[in-house]
Formats: C-alpha cells, sequence, structure tokens
C-alpha cells in the first residue's frame, strides 16, 4: 500500500491538470469566453433558479389530433371505397368516430377488409350495414404518448436548434409539458416559437367548383373542404382533402428572397418526398396546386411543369417572419396545438443571491473542514486538505466538462460532497491511530491503516453513489441536478482520498523517514 508507482503520480497530475484546465473559466469575469481563448473549457450553465428564465406549462391539444387521424382514416376509407367499387353513404366523423353505411350488404367482407388496414388499436362496430369506427383505449392512450414525446422533441428542436440553451423540457401528466428556459427573459418569443403547430402540405385545388359557388351553396365536394388564405382579405379557397405531400417529406428550409426580390422560404424535399412531388406535378400539369400552412392556404400557384425536389414559398412576410418560419418548418410541424396554461417569468435577482448564498454556504464548509481536520489530524489533516482542494477543483472542473447545469439543489450537492470528501481520509487516520496504539512502527501503521480502511471507505461510497443513481433515474429537474453533483462529488471524493492524500503521504515518508508519528 505504501509503493506509489511512477503511472500512478502521473495519473494524479494529469487528474489535477484537467480539473485545473476545466475550472478556471468560471473564476473569470464576464458570461462568456471568449473564443479564441487557450482554454478549452466553458463556464458551468447556471439553471433556472439561479440565472432566472422562463417557465412554461404547455397543454397538447390530445382532439385535435385524434380528429385529424379519424378524417384521415374517413378519407382513406372513400377513397378505398371508390377504388373497389363499393358503394357507401352517410361518410362522417361525429362523435369522435368515423361513421359509414353500406348501400349493399354484399360489400361486407371487402369493407371490413379495408377498416381493418387501417392500423391497430381502432375498434370497428357494425349494425347491419352501418359501420362505426373509433379509438380503443388502449389505441387512445399510444396516440396520446406518441403526440406528447413528438412534441416534446420538436419544442426541443425550436427553441434549442444549436443545443446549447439546456432547457428542461418535462412530461407533467397524462397531456401536458413543462418548459423551462433559464436566462430567457422573454416569454413571448417563446409562446411565439411554440403557438405555430407549422403544418405545412401541399394540396391541389378542387377546379370543379368556385369558393363563391361554395359558400353559396353551403356545401363543397364530398373530399373537398374550404380553406381561408392567409392574408385575412376574405379569399377562400376548395381544396381538395387528400394530402399529397406533406412537411414532414421536408429535409431543409432556408428564408431567401424570390424573384421580385421579396422574402420568402426555400424549402428542399428528402427523395421520397422529391419522387412524390415530381409525380404530382408531372401528372397535374396545368392545375392549381396550393401551399397550405396551418390550415391556411399561403399561396396556389399553377403547375406550369413538373417539379422535383424544392420550391419556394412565397407570401407577406417580413424577412423576421421568413427565418423565424424556416426554423420552424425544420423543426418540423407539431402534431397538435400547444395551448398556455401557465407562465412565470423568472428574475436573476433571486438567482444572484442564491449564488451568493451558495458561495458563502461553499466558502465557509470548506474553512470548517480544514481547520477541523488540522486540528485534529495535524500534519496529515492538512495533507488531506490539500487533497479536499484538489477535489473541489475537479468537480468544477467535472461539471464545466460535461456542460452541467448547475441549480440550488446542484449547490446543495457539492457542499455537502465537501463534509463527505474527507470522510475516507478520516477513516484510514483513525485506523492508523489504532495501529500506532498497538506498538507498531510509523510504517507499519500507515500501511495496516490503508488496509484495513480500503474495504470500508469503497462500500461506503458505493452505497452513495447508487443512492445518486436512482436519484437521477427516477427523479427529474432539481432532484437529478443534485443527483449529478453528488455522483460526481463521490467519484472525486474517492479518487482524492484513495489517490491524491496517499501520494502526498508517501512522499512526505519518503523524504522524512520518521521513526514517530504524533497522530
Amino acid at each position: 500500500m505504501l509503493q506509489f508507482e511512477g503511472w500512478k503520480k502521473l495519473l494524479v497530475i494529469l487528474v489535477t491538470l484537467f480539473g485545473v484546465v476545466y475550472a478556471a473559466p468560471n473564476l473569470m469575469p464576464g458570461d462568456d469566453l471568449d473564443g479564441g481563448s487557450f482554454l478549452p473549457g466553458q463556464k458551468i450553465n447556471l439553471g433556472l433558479d439561479l440565472q432566472g428564465g422562463s417557465h412554461l406549462l404547455l397543454k397538447v391539444d390530445i382532439d385535435v389530433v385524434s380528429a385529424e387521424r379519424l378524417e384521415s382514416f374517413a378519407e382513406i376509407i372513400r377513397q378505398e371505397f371508390r377504388q373497389q367499387k363499393i358503394r357507401f353513404s352517410n361518410l362522417d366523423v361525429e362523435n369522435d368516430e368515423v361513421r359509414v353505411r353500406l348501400r349493399n350488404a354484399d360489400d361486407a367482407a371487402s369493407a371490413t377488409e379495408i377498416f381493418n388496414d387501417l392500423g391497430d388499436g381502432l375498434n370497428v362496430a357494425a349494425d347491419g350495414t352501418s359501420y362505426r369506427i373509433s379509438y380503443t383505449e388502449l389505441g387512445m392512450q399510444t396516440l396520446q404518448t406518441a403526440t406528447l414525446e413528438q412534441s416534446m422533441e420538436i419544442i426541443r428542436r425550436r427553441i434549442d436548434p444549436d443545443g446549447t440553451k439546456e432547457p428542461i423540457i418535462q412530461r407533467q401528466g397524462a397531456d401536458r409539458i413543462l418548459v423551462q428556459l433559464p436566462g430567457v427573459d422573454d416569454p413571448e418569443e417563446v409562446k411565439r416559437l411554440l403557438g405555430r403547430t407549422a403544418k405545412l402540405t401541399f394540396q391541389l385545388v378542387d377546379t370543379s367548383i368556385t369558393p363563391q359557388e361554395a359558400m353559396d351553396r353551403g356545401r363543397v365536394p364530398p373530399g373537398s373542404v374550404l380553406l381561408p388564405g392567409d392574408k385575412d382579405n376574405g379569399e377562400f379557397y376548395v381544396i381538395e382533402k387528400r394530402v399529397m405531400v406533406s412537411g414532414e417529406l421536408l429535409e431543409n428550409a432556408q428564408a431567401s428572397f424570390d424573384q421580385n426580390n421579396r422574402p420568402s422560404v426555400s424549402f428542399t424535399l428528402n427523395a421520397t418526398g422529391a419522387k412524390r412531388f415530381g409525380r404530382v406535378t408531372g401528372s397535374n400539369i396545368g392545375r392549381p396546386f396550393a401551399i397550405i400552412l396551418d390550415g391556411k392556404v399561403v399561396s396556389a400557384p399553377t403547375i406550369q411543369s413538373q417539379i422535383f425536389g424544392s420550391g419556394q414559398i412565397t407570401g407577406s412576410f417580413t424577412v423576421a417572419e421568413t427565418n423565424e418560419l424556416a426554423l420552424i418548418l425544420r423543426a418540423g410541424a407539431l402534431p397538435a396545438p400547444l395551448i398556455v396554461m401557465e407562465e412565470r417569468s423568472i428574475g436573476p435577482g433571486l438567482g444572484a443571491d442564491s449564488v451568493a448564498a451558495g458561495q458563502i454556504a461553499a466558502m465557509v464548509g470548506l474553512a470548517l473542514v480544514i481547520v477541523y481536520m488540522v486540528l485534529s489530524y495535524g500534519l496529515f489533516g492538512a495533507l488531506a486538505d490539500v487533497a479536499l482542494l484538489v477535489n473541489v477543483i475537479l468537480i468544477l472542473g467535472a461539471l464545466s466538462f460535461i456542460q452541467a447545469t448547475l441549480t440550488l439543489p446542484g449547490i446543495a450537492g457539492i457542499v455537502l460532497t465537501m463534509g463527505m470528501a474527507v470522510d475516507a481520509n478520516v477513516l484510514v487516520f483513525e485506523r492508523i491511530r489504532e495501529e500506532l496504539r498497538r506498538g507498531r512502527n510509523v510504517m507499519a501503521a500507515i500501511e495496516g491503516g490503508y488496509k484495513r480502511a480500503i474495504s470500508t471507505i469503497v462500500d461506503s461510497n458505493l452505497t452513495t453513489l447508487f443512492a445518486a443513481l436512482f436519484l437521477y433515474v427516477f427523479g427529474s429537474g432539481p432532484i437529478k441536478g443534485f443527483a449529478v453533483t453528488l455522483a460526481i462529488g463521490i467519484a472525486t471524493s474517492l479518487f482524492t482520498a484513495v489517490m491524491v492524500t496517499r501520494m502526498l503521504i508517501i512522499i512526505w515518508l519518503e523524504r522524512k523517514r520518521p521513526r514517530e508519528l504524533v497522530l
């Protein structure tokens, strides 16, 4: 135990240098490091409770998703029935179910096969020649879970496209999402980004009837719908319900300018989208092709020739609006509208007070531990204090390296770790005292102390590490922050106690070779 190989000394030096290099940016003034700084690390991210920010509780409108899916099923049934020449009537979506009646009972088998092909999670109820298709309870739960997970991912892409803001996005209950954005003090901007579903579709215009005729009659042909334009000028379009190309097939979107130098959004489709776009435009030359965004017709240009892969969305946009629209389209469409249930803006004043209080607590705790160790164990206590300072540096360096978000509970974890950091050394020193009382010489007492204490040190740290792991897995938000700092602190404490303190003691023994030891 008293042999300390050269590679171990090199390891201690390298790990300590790592901690110093990555922890150093936190001591520098200013909010950000200069891009050309020689230091590789960045400052530790501060959480919402430390630097302020925005807090939003959003509700996902699942009913809209369910209604859209049922409308889609109804359209699929209409197309399949027409292709197979199945006569039907009263096809409609009502009371969360698709209803349809067959005119010929002999078509029941073919119709049932079409219904079964719609997918899992659906219940098909028959009453003679009338059928009702609705979601089962499990199907609705599956749809709800998938919608929330997709919404959370789209929210993350929209508010943190570069992955640097460390937002907190969590599911709350059955249909709500909690969004916390440290450092963002303008919730209106966030709500504007999240308030648009950004559902982009390309659909053919129904030229069999004019919008005015449809409004005069009070109905549109089956399979079509009346949609307004996006300019709020009273202009309407009769659009076929069938979506020819959807925004899910977008590969990229960028703000640009059209041939008249007006702000627009240029888009590129992926391979599947380009193939489908080319097929649709090639077979419908001369027909208007509507670009629809969130239920409003942005434009409906006439197809002049076959188009593959790319296009442009023009309208009454400003430059800022095209930049925002391009970002939203790149992130993807939200599967459902989001309703703001709760909104809070947290100022940085509370955070500054919390940081100051945390700093004071950490400094006071560190000072008390240092004084106690020196008074209790003399020189060995001072060496343990050196290891404790290395431990603090390693914690800060590790947090900076992984760019963890530090919250108030995280600060509590660091302060707690400082108190726990010397536990291992206390165990070793007490074992050494016991060996000295038994009359052993200095070298034998130190070696025996380490041998007898090492298993206890490992066991105690592993149990605490498991507790931190469970807190991280089953906890959320600040609880995870506490678990991260606690786990890092345990790992660094174990390293400094087993490696750093022992290395310092062995170096002292090699140089002084004492015959007596007062501990």
